[in-house]
Order: C-alpha cells, then structure tokens, then sequence
C-alpha cells in the first residue's frame, strides 16, 4: 500500500439504502478506508464522481434509472484509473454479468449476502470486501503523488484508463531451470484480474498434452461460467470439474467455487477428488491444496503457472513442488491487476522465470515442447 495516513476513499452504488449503510459499516471498521458516497443507482454515481473523485467504487449490477453494467463504462471515463468492484447477488444472470463487467475494465467482484442477518453475520463477507478494496485502493494510488487527492476528470486527460503497476523494484532471484524438467502437468493459481488473466493466456496457447487444472478464487455459479468462457478462446477443452474425472491430456478443468480441487489416484488412474475442509489462505477453492496433492502422484514433472491476484495463496504450494523438483512460472508486477500471489512466489525465489502476461503462454509452450524434442 502507498506509504500515506489518508484513508481509501470509497463510493457505494446500489439502490437499497439498508444495503449501502451495512456496506458502509462493514469496510469503516477499517481506519484505513473510508466511505465517501453513497448513492442510488449510476447516474447519481457518475454525477457523484465529477464532483469527487474517489480511488475504489463498489457498484452494485441491478438498479433503477441506471444499472451497473451501464454506468461502468461512463465511470471508467470520468475517472480513469478508478477500481470498481462489481456486487451481485449470487445468479447465473449476475454472474454472467460480473464476467462481462471485468472484460469491460472493471477490477474485481463480489458476491453479496443475499439477506442482511448474512452480512451482519458473516465475517468472512467483511474480510473478503474489506481485503479488496484496500487492495484495489492501493492500486489506484499508484498512479498519482502519496499524499494527493485521486485524478478529477479534468486533471486525468493523461491518466491511462488502467494504470500499469510500476515494475519490480528489486532485482528477482530466480531459479536454473534443470534441462530434464519434463511436465507432466500444468498447475494454475489467480485471483483478483484472474478471469481476464486467464483469457488473455488461453488464446495464446496452443493445445497441449498434459492436463491442466486451474484453481481461480471465485464464488459458485461464477466458475461454471468462467469455464465456459475459457472454453471458447482455447483449442483445448475447459470445464467445470466434477468429483471423480479423470486427468485427461489436453482438458483443463477449474476448480467448482466453494470446494477445493485436489488429485489421488484410483484403480490406477488419477482422479479429481472435491473437499469441502476449511479454507486455506481465506479461500475456497484454495491453490496450496491443490498443488499438495499433485506432488506424491507427479513429483518433479509439475508446473504451476501463478498469476495476478491478492494474498499469497499458492506460496507454500509452490515452495513444496519446487523441492520436489517441480517449476514455478509467475507473472510479472507490470502486467498484474495486483502483484500479491504471484509476488509471493517471485520474491520468495521460487520462480524459475517471472514474466509478462502477455508472454506467459509463450514461455509455457517452450517448457513443453522443449521437454517433448
């Protein structure tokens, strides 16, 4: 976070006053945010913005006069640089659009309780918002003076719409990679920018022979679409896993929100196991487990590819497939919506290589073919 007192400024949208004031207590029992505006749907949001400016808005999709999906775009333009946080109750309607809002430019989302005794009652509601706007805040003010106020329509002419993250600012201690590594499989963990993350490397993938197994940190409902998504921009097939598939070569399958995704073998095949034990890192699906379960049945032939997200999940997966012999790839700060869980493995000199998005799939396709020549 920028080394500054001033707190996260904060605006919420959504047409519930009740909604707005349990949101607005929830992310103030933080010194380190505070709530700004809060207004009724995304005209009233948009008119709010030309008069304050604010570095995180949480915008709710279904509202009268204007409705999220509506007012991203126009918010986006009076502020660029601004982080919205899309909030939906929990349909495949709203999670459809969440999708199609993150591929608009917005951050991140977060599904809302769907009664107010939920958001009173669920502490892991109020850590998982408190935690993204203080993430997303942080990086909104990396593309302005500690200290200054967020860019006004007026004064952010120059500001780009989505502000890169400045580059690492220390030189990364990376790993040799051993010329007989050959992966048998390849492991995936993200987070927050994850979905489009995940596009972005897909499309530029070609079809490849081992499995691939993605654990995105993301609510039910969420995942199946995401699959389907995916499935449309690769060559490969992507899909939702169900418990008991089989690890086929060239299938990619996503952790099903709410439960983690590990590996055992069965009958001598290697079989998706869901387990629905306590979070790991605050998360369900988490990436450590399913990176554990991959080591007695893979062991030097994994690769985990870690992309942009919040958190340091991942971490401990990753340090014990790299003491089984196994390769790390991260993406690089530049090119991360938040430089948390692939940062973790960089700085902790797990990584063999730590790169662009953009070159993610590149770098990828060269570990596996130059283990197949």
């Amino acid at each position: 976070m920028a080394q500054t007192q001033e707190p996260i400024e904060v605006m919420l949208v959504d047409d519930s006053a009740v909604i707005r004031g349990l949101l607005s207590r929830t992310l103030e029992k933080d010194p380190q945010i505070a709530v700004v505006a809060s207004v009724a749907n995304g005209k009233m949001a948009i008119d709010s913005l030309k008069r304050r400016p604010v570095d995180v808005i949480v915008l709710d999709i279904e509202m009268p006069i204007m409705d999220g999906l509506e007012a991203l775009p126009k918010l986006l333009a009076t502020q660029p640089g601004v982080q919205i946080i899309m909030a939906s109750t929990l349909t495949r309607r709203n999670a459809d659009i969440s999708l199609q809002a993150l591929r608009m430019g917005a951050s991140d989302y977060i599904p809302k309780p769907t009664a107010n005794s939920e958001i009173h009652s669920s502490d892991v509601f109020g850590r998982e918002l408190t935690d993204k706007v203080k993430a997303l805040g942080a990086v909104a003010r990396r593309s302005r003076p500690a200290g200054s106020r967020p860019a006004t329509a007026a004064r952010a002419v120059r500001t780009p719409a989505r502000p890169a993250a400045p580059q690492q600012t220390k030189e990364l201690s990376l790993r040799p990679l051993n010329n007989l590594f050959s992966p048998e499989i390849i492991a995936i963990g993200s987070s927050t920018g994850g979905p489009q993350a995940l596009a972005k490397f897909f499309s530029g993938l070609p079809a490849m022979r081992q499995p691939i197994l993605i654990t995105q940190h993301m609510p039910a409902t969420f995942t199946a679409l995401l699959a389907e998504h995916l499935d449309k921009v690769t060559p490969m097939t992507c899909r939702e896993a169900t418990e008991g598939d089989r690890l086929v070569g060239g299938e990619i399958l996503i952790a099903p929100g709410g439960r983690h995704m590990t590996v055992e073998e069965a009958n001598g095949e290697r079989v998706i196991r869901l387990k629905d034990t306590p979070p790991e890192n605050y998360c369900r699906p988490s990436v450590d487990p399913m990176l554990r379960s991959l080591i007695p049945l893979f062991g030097s032939r994994i690769l985990v590819v870690i992309l942009t997200g919040m958190g340091a999940d991942g971490c401990k997966g990753s340090e014990q497939v790299v003491k089984s012999g196994g390769v790390v790839v991260a993406q690089d700060e530049a090119s991360s919506v938040v430089w948390g869980m692939p940062g973790a493995v960089a700085t902790q000199g797990l990584c063999s290589a730590v790169v662009p998005l953009g070159d993610m799939a590149n770098v990828v396709r060269k570990l596996v073919m130059r283990s197949a020549a």
